[in-house]
């Protein structure tokens, strides 16, 4: 398996895998393959953290990470994270996480915030984002809203997570 920076001549292989991905998941507004079109046409779009995973040259995955503030602090969004249904259960996922998190922080960002599953992000050392004083703008379980500190130098921060207009929140 490869991962590198995702190229323009990727974007419809990255539309299919996210759309694939997400077609059978209970906790998914059906959207997200469109999301990550807005996302990259918006001013929070950092090409460097749009990943892709390839398998014999073919994409099997994609992670995105974004700006958005909390405090007037940038941190990171890390939505979508996707792979193929038949890839899943691999660790492409997680391996995309762990390249997203090295690249972050070259880039010097401190924090990553994800809504997501509560028995997978902990697996790549996301823990409730209520540690770090990042609330989310929208009702969720403590579980479901996550972060992890990418910078040992990172100072604790205080309030909400502003999205950016993208995602409709």
């Amino acid at each position: 398996m490869e991962i590198r920076q995702e190229r323009q001549e990727d974007y419809k292989a990255v539309y299919r895998v996210v759309r694939e991905a997400f077609a059978d998941t209970q906790h998914s507004d059906g959207d997200e393959h469109n999301l990550v079109v807005r996302l990259r046409e918006s001013g929070s779009f950092i090409p460097e953290l749009s990943l892709v995973a390839l398998e014999e040259n073919q994409v099997v995955g994609h992670i995105l990470f974004t700006k958005a503030l909390v405090d007037h602090t940038a941190v990171l969004a890390l939505a979508p994270l996707s792979v193929m249904p038949q890839y899943q259960r691999r660790g492409i996922g997680l391996s995309l996480i762990k390249q997203g998190h090295a690249s972050a922080a070259r880039l010097g960002y401190g924090y990553s915030v994800v809504l997501g599953h509560e028995a997978y992000y902990p697996k790549a050392g996301y823990v409730p984002a209520s540690r770090y004083g990042i609330r989310a703008p929208f009702q969720v379980k403590d579980e479901n809203f996550m972060a992890i500190c990418l910078q040992k130098t990172a100072d604790r921060l205080n309030g909400v997570i502003q999205y950016d207009s993208a995602f409709g929140i």
